[in-house]
């Protein structure tokens, strides 16, 4: 029921005003995304806030009369497992220390609002490492004080006009940012994590007033990730990875765990309460946060987005279009920098662990742990979730962007690649390609695409390059142990058996159509390498010049030996490259697997 005059705010009411300022914020999802520079100008605060208000649209929107105590209990719990980025996991804790004031209240008085907002204030200051004024902290500040202030002052006002006169200065705290954090006075404008609060009272407001929940804005925007172009241009964390996860246990020590995870980086958030805590924290390596965190409890919703990269992507004026791939191409270091090309991480578990694939475990760690673990690992695609966030950030900051992926005859990562392009909402168009190739293929086809982006090209061009080189892309793999092969049930124990009993080595390929397949086996053991090369040489369809990439499983000699082979069969080598192979194919060859991919050469024209 509607209770624009009250002096008591039931459950019902502060859901549908609660409902009205997720609205507010939502609507401002653009705006908010193009003034965010602190802590990082990753273009993101106003995705971030809507997709972790909207968490809690659900929970607000089930059916009347709700138990104001229950409702914010809801609400709080439903804010942490949705919150993202910092100030999501910020907006995350006020609410939760409104829920643990509230506690069993059916409904909020003007004295009780008060100490609600109080202790939420109090809980949003305690989440940071290191608060700083202004930023939201300094907003959420100066909206509590106005509430108590009113109440110590002895204004017995309808809540209607409690919050309008709260929201005014809110404002003005709002106003003030900019002289507070000199990053925010040079790009003029304010917090953009200041400005989805106020605007989340804002609508709140509206409906204590009026009676009306703001309009709904486009949600279909909480099914995606959407950073816009930002602000800035420089990027303040000295770390790479903005890194998230959450955390259950029966009973967390906050205290220690924030200590121990304020050794790894900056921009520390540490949302929720001794059962279940988020992380939001940029480090280097995401991995040592996975680990503190698993001390404390159960651990999942690992994520560790590349801020660098998203930032070199955002400010390069001649490409006009970004590449990425999925983590299963193989791609050297060298050539992901150079050609700026980006990664969504497929997942790996062994038992009760998972990890980030190329992210959280290195791929001599995972061939370390798949040597000695006695769980053979399960690799799985990424979420469509890591895929949509990725093309949403590239797809607000260029005209298309064009996917490579892993072929869709061996993975569905194909597919979940797809799902999540249909639903993205920018103004760049997402191109989602087949490789019908893996691993170093797959990776090859990855650099081509980027190299057309680099030289300034269209994303029309490269895709007909692309589509063009796909059929002309082979893939080899040499096995020296079928072992894990059989554990991960590829490979029928048998074949294992007479495989050892005659020598034997196999070999896969990849074939047109997508498939990877066997090839044949290589007998006895002797000169393995040359007749792996040989075997390659008479299987590349003939080119004027050939691009050659090697990889290997933890046998850096065995891959040097096999590039000299290569060039001792092909005279016309344009370039070769080695690198580490990862779980994608590493996981049936175990150590000692060797790959190659070969692909004809074609300089892309300038733009």
């Amino acid at each position: 029921m509607n209770e624009p005059a009250s002096t008591q705010l039931s459950g019902d009411s502060f859901a549908s005003a609660l409902i009205s300022g997720i609205h507010r914020v939502v609507d401002s999802q653009e705006l908010l995304n193009q003034i965010n520079v602190f802590p990082v100008p990753d273009g993101d605060t106003g995705t971030n806030l809507s997709l972790s208000l909207g968490a809690a649209l659900p929970v607000l929107q089930q059916s009347d009369e709700k138990h104001l105590g229950t409702l914010l209990a809801a609400v709080a719990d439903a804010l942490l497992d949705g919150a993202r980025g910092n100030s999501g996991a910020i907006m995350a804790q006020f609410f939760q220390g409104m829920s643990d004031s509230a506690g069993e209240l059916s409904r909020f008085t003007p004295y009780t609002f008060a100490k609600a907002v109080t202790m939420g204030n109090d809980y949003a200051h305690d989440a940071m490492s290191n608060p700083r004024e202004g930023t939201i902290l300094s907003v959420i500040d100066a909206f509590a004080g106005s509430i108590s202030d009113q109440r110590e002052n002895g204004v017995d006002d309808s809540f209607a006009a409690l919050v309008r006169h709260a929201l005014e200065h809110a404002k003005v705290a709002l106003a003030e940012t900019p002289n507070q954090l000199e990053v925010l006075r040079k790009a003029g404008v304010v917090d953009a994590g200041a400005k989805g609060f106020v605007e989340l009272v804002d609508g709140m407001s509206e409906y204590l007033s009026t009676g009306t929940i703001v309009a709904e804005p486009d949600l279909s925007l909480l099914s995606i990730e959407a950073p816009m172009v930002t602000a800035g241009s420089s990027v303040e964390s000295g770390y790479r990875f903005c890194t998230e996860c959450i955390v259950t246990g029966a009973d967390i020590n906050r205290r220690k765990l924030r200590e121990a995870l304020a050794e790894l980086g900056d921009s520390l958030v540490l949302a929720g309460t001794k059962r279940k805590a988020r992380i939001h924290i940029h480090v280097d390596e995401p991995e040592r946060v996975f680990d503190v965190a698993r001390r404390y409890g159960d651990v999942r919703a690992e994520k560790a987005d590349d801020m660098r990269r998203q930032q070199s992507s955002s400010h390069d004026a001649n490409r006009r279009f970004a590449v990425i791939t999925d983590s299963a191409a193989d791609i050297p270091d060298e050539d992901m920098e150079r050609l700026d090309i980006h990664m969504v991480p497929c997942r790996i578990q062994f038992g009760d662990r998972g990890y980030l694939d190329k992210v959280s475990i290195t791929a001599d760690e995972f061939f370390e742990e798949l040597r000695t673990n006695p769980n053979h690992p399960t690799t799985s695609q990424p979420a469509p979730g890591d895929f949509r966030r990725q093309f949403q950030f590239l797809a607000s900051h260029f005209a298309d962007v064009l996917s490579i992926n892993l072929t869709g005859m061996a993975s569905g990562t194909l597919e979940a690649a797809r799902s999540a392009a249909e639903r993205v909402n920018a103004h760049g168009r997402v191109h989602v390609i087949n490789s019908r190739n893996a691993s170093l293929g797959q990776g090859l086809l990855a650099v081509a695409a980027a190299e057309h982006a680099k030289a300034g090209l269209s994303v029309e061009d490269a895709i007909a390059a692309v589509e063009r080189l796909i059929p002309e892309t082979r893939t080899y793999g040499l096995l020296k142990d079928l072992r894990f092969a059989v554990r991960g049930g590829r490979v029928p124990r048998w074949v294992k058996t007479i495989a050892d009993l005659l020598r034997a080595t196999a070999i896969i390929r990849t074939v047109p159509d997508g498939r990877v397949a066997s090839g044949t086996f290589l007998f006895g053991r002797r000169n393995r390498i040359q007749r792996f090369a040989r075997y390659v040489a008479r299987r590349t369809p003939a080119a004027d010049s050939l691009d050659v990439a090697i990889g290997h499983a933890v046998c850096p000699e065995d891959a040097a030996e096999l590039e000299l082979e290569l060039r001792h069969r092909f005279d016309n080598i344009h370039r070769t490259t080695i690198t580490d192979i990862g779980a994608a194919l590493g996981v049936h060859g175990g150590p000692g697997t060797l790959i190659v991919a070969t692909q004809p050469y074609s300089r892309p024209a300038s733009g």
